[in-house]
């Protein structure tokens, strides 16, 4: 009996948002919250779950099997596909939020852009900034959350851990693969990375 009531109500807040304009690729294959409150001119591709206090924009996409729950996206925002976007995340306008991306209680400034394999956690980042793949916020030190803020027109490099908390101040860079522990000054370039070493003519024993 839940099952039907469950499918029933789905099929009714489907119509509704196919009725407002929004666009469907698939509409059997996503998911509402009663509470989902759509823009116009949102395209939502197959396989999106949106759960409870969810608000979206105009001129948002949405692409499959992404995962949305007590987030705020503006306008002109692309999401997915495979992000999961969780509880207390603030997605600004012109900003995208790539494949297996995952963002939690952070808010994310206008065009900024994390647009793959990242894990954004308790953080603060500004706009225009550019997020490497494979870069993480290590927000947890076993004991408490920290926070990691990233100025405006940021870049990180790939494959970078943020260790929090920690700050990285106005039209920095950070070079892939570094660990920052500290603090990094505004126009600056930091890396942190061991010294390649080479051994030549090596043959194994």
């Amino acid at each position: 009996m839940k099952e039907k009531k469950y499918k029933n109500l789905q099929t009714k807040l489907r119509n509704n948002f196919l009725k407002k304009g929004v666009k469907m690729i698939a509409p059997e294959t996503v998911f509402f919250s009663k509470d989902t409150k759509i823009g116009k001119k949102v395209v939502i591709e197959p396989y999106v779950i949106i759960s409870k206090n969810v608000k979206i924009g105009n001129n948002v996409t949405i692409s499959s099997f992404s995962h949305l729950e007590g987030v705020k996206i503006d306008n002109n925002v692309k999401i997915g596909p495979y992000a999961r976007i969780r509880p207390g995340a603030i997605i600004e306008s012109g900003s995208k939020i790539g494949n297996f991306v995952e963002v939690k209680k952070s808010k994310i400034g206008k065009n900024s852009k994390i647009n793959h394999l990242s894990y954004i956690g308790d953080a603060s980042i500004g706009k225009n900034v550019n997020i490497g793949a494979g870069t993480i916020t290590c927000n947890y030190d076993g004991v408490k959350k920290n926070k990691t803020r990233i100025k405006d027109k940021v870049f990180i490099g790939s494959n970078t851990s943020l260790v929090a908390p920690v700050v990285v101040n106005e039209n920095s860079i950070v070079g892939a693969g570094s660990v920052i522990t500290k603090n990094v000054l505004k126009n600056s370039l930091a890396l942190e990375r061991s010294q390649q070493v080479e051994i030549k003519n090596y043959k194994k024993k």
